[in-house]
């Protein structure tokens, strides 16, 4: 009774338009009051949840994405990307994907690119006579790749929700080469929908000015160097490169770009405040409700669910992963996270799974979430900056669709293409 209790008063918060962070807090609450435990419990458990130093990481990455769009990092980014790939079929589309996977090593979330990359380059596309749709879709998908590279933001909440045990250097690392497959994926899609469509390329503007760019650009890139080369190297903690990637911002938007006015300081100050307040709070509520799943052994419960369909590894993968992609559709990253890993790394772990190799494949898994109606926040951001509705993105994105999960595929029964990089630093 119980879990009825927990997951009903859950979904129907949900279905009635309740913040997530609320609805986790309110099934909560209501669960224990039915059994009979102190209300403490789910503050004590949502304070716990929230009361990780290596959390740090997470507010402060946000921070020096923010400054970065703001202080025109971005802007160089897409222009050092346009001289490298503009005059491929889909010239724009490829431009808009090298950008996101270049700026995805620097902010580390989906959503802050699909804002900031996708605002530059959606408009470009649109007046250059791309389709709407299917300028919307490059730039939601290639958001994505951010999830995979350093500094991913979900890949420290992974670790944290694993109690802390699988090193976020792994996981920054294991990251790399899945997200770069994963870029070159959506680049041959972009390259036969664009040919299929009669899309443009965009003219080559010389070698001189393709390495002009780059060394504009390269201020801005070596922060990917910094945050990467420092937190494997062991100079520095995920969390330590977080303050020093917010130096670095500063640093480079102020005296090198000279784009960094006041206005735009004080606005990545409050927008960092705002957005860390939020990601707490649904941290927070997510642990008290992860709490509960594991108080009334869920994971026991599902491992002996499985082992009734099969013992095959390779099965429970995929029952996994088609487990984690309908749930992704119905809730946040972050919290989701939170709430699954406590009860599928057990699972996963019972069958001899790496949990680095797991943690790859569930980033990839839930950010295709991302952009899946009804809870797809990723896509709720290009389409707005694309000015379109949701279901007119959805009537053509399943080419890329099919690519993101043909690299989850791949991820998945691949172990060597996420653990191969990692084991070079054994």
């Amino acid at each position: 009774m119980e879990l009825w209790i927990l997951f009903g008063v859950f979904t129907l918060l949900m279905l009635i338009g309740t913040p997530i962070a609320f609805c986790l807090g309110v099934a909560s609450f209501a669960t224990v009051l039915y059994m009979g435990l102190p209300p403490l419990v789910v503050f004590q458990r949502m304070n716990s949840g929230m009361n990780a130093f290596s959390l740090i990481a997470v507010p402060f990455f946000i921070y020096a994405g923010d400054l970065m769009v703001r202080g025109g990092i971005a802007q160089r980014i897409v222009a050092f990307a346009g001289a490298l790939v503009g005059h491929l079929r889909g010239g724009l589309g490829q431009v808009n994907i090298a950008a996101s996977t270049m700026f995805g090593g620097i902010s580390g979330s989906a959503v802050a690119e699909a804002a900031a990359v996708g605002g530059l380059m959606i408009p470009q596309m649109k007046a250059r006579g791309y389709g709407a749709g299917y300028a919307v879709n490059v730039t939601s998908m290639a958001a994505l790749i951010a999830l995979l590279l350093p500094p991913s933001h979900n890949m420290i909440i992974y670790s944290i929700s694993a109690g802390g045990k699988i090193s976020i250097a792994d996981l920054f690392t294991a990251g790399i080469v899945p997200g770069l497959l994963f870029a070159a994926s959506l680049m041959v899609t972009a390259y036969f929908v664009a040919r299929a469509r009669g899309y443009p390329t965009e003219p080559f503007p010389g070698l001189s000015a393709a390495l002009r760019l780059g060394a504009v650009a390269v201020p801005g890139l070596l922060l990917i160097a910094i945050i990467f080369g420092g937190v494997r190297s062991g100079v520095f903690t995920a969390t330590e490169s977080s303050c020093m990637a917010v130096i670095y911002a500063l640093l480079v938007t102020i005296f090198v770009y000279r784009q960094m006015s006041w206005r735009h300081f004080v606005d990545s100050t409050l927008g960092a405040v705002k957005t860390t307040s939020m990601v707490l709070l649904i941290i927070g509520t997510a642990a008290a409700f992860s709490w509960l799943l594991a108080f009334l052994k869920v994971p026991a419960a599902l491992i002996a669910a499985l082992n009734a369909v099969s013992e095959d590894p390779l099965t429970i993968l995929l029952l996994l992963n088609l487990l984690m992609l309908f749930l992704g559709t119905f809730m946040d990253m972050g919290p989701m996270i939170i709430i699954t890993t406590p009860i599928f790394l057990p699972v996963v772990q019972a069958y001899g799974i790496d949990p680095v190799h797991f943690g790859v494949i569930m980033i990839l898994n839930l950010g295709i979430g991302l952009n899946t109606p009804p809870v797809g926040s990723v896509q709720f951001v290009a389409c707005a900056v694309g000015k379109i509705s949701v279901w007119e993105a959805m009537r053509s994105i399943w080419p890329f669709y099919g690519a993101g999960v043909l690299v989850l595929l791949l991820v998945t029964y691949v172990p060597a293409i996420s653990l191969w990089l990692p084991s070079m630093f054994k």
